[in-house]
């Protein structure tokens, strides 16, 4: 039991493991953070899709005026589900990309390039900037999670 507690103090004793989980939860938390943006919108632009969620605006028909879409909850989700379509990847891939043995430089450059990308886009989307702002943003966090993907097949395939 106490060898098996070895081998997982081994793992935070790995400096890429401790860059990976620095950058893991540094976008999982701003992607958290994109729910409690989307409650706030939802609540100061009084705009729900669930009649429930009315209920402390009133009753009956004076409540159903607040189930409607707007255009700043809407940019809001669609921030968010970028995100979710974007940072699960990287947390699977970035993990076995950590656990493949990478030189500590270039694994920062990726964790770096990724969280940077993320922070910007959302920021572009949100504000918004003008494009390709948000294009750029967007692909260069692609491309990170993508030539970790290569690294990781190429350290087990032997590419």
């Amino acid at each position: 039991r106490s060898e098996e507690m070895a081998k997982s103090t081994q793992l935070i004793d790995n400096e890429v493991f401790r860059a990976y989980a620095t950058y893991t939860a540094i976008v999982l938390l701003k992607m958290m953070l994109m729910s409690l943006l989307t409650a706030y919108f939802r609540v100061t632009r009084k705009a729900f899709v669930n009649p429930e969620d009315t209920a402390s605006f009133g009753k009956g028909e004076s409540a159903k005026k607040y189930l409607r879409t707007d255009a700043d909850v809407e940019r809001v989700r669609r921030t968010h589900l970028n995100d979710l379509e974007n940072i699960v990847p990287f947390v699977g891939i970035g993990l076995l990309y950590a656990l493949s043995g990478p030189e500590l430089g270039t694994a920062l450059l990726h964790f770096r390039i990724f969280a940077g990308a993320r922070i910007l886009h959302t920021l572009a989307y949100l504000i918004p900037l003008p494009q390709p702002g948000r294009g750029l943003s967007w692909v260069a966090g692609y491309a990170v999670t993508l030539s970790m993907a290569y690294r990781v097949l190429q350290a087990v395939l032997l590419l």
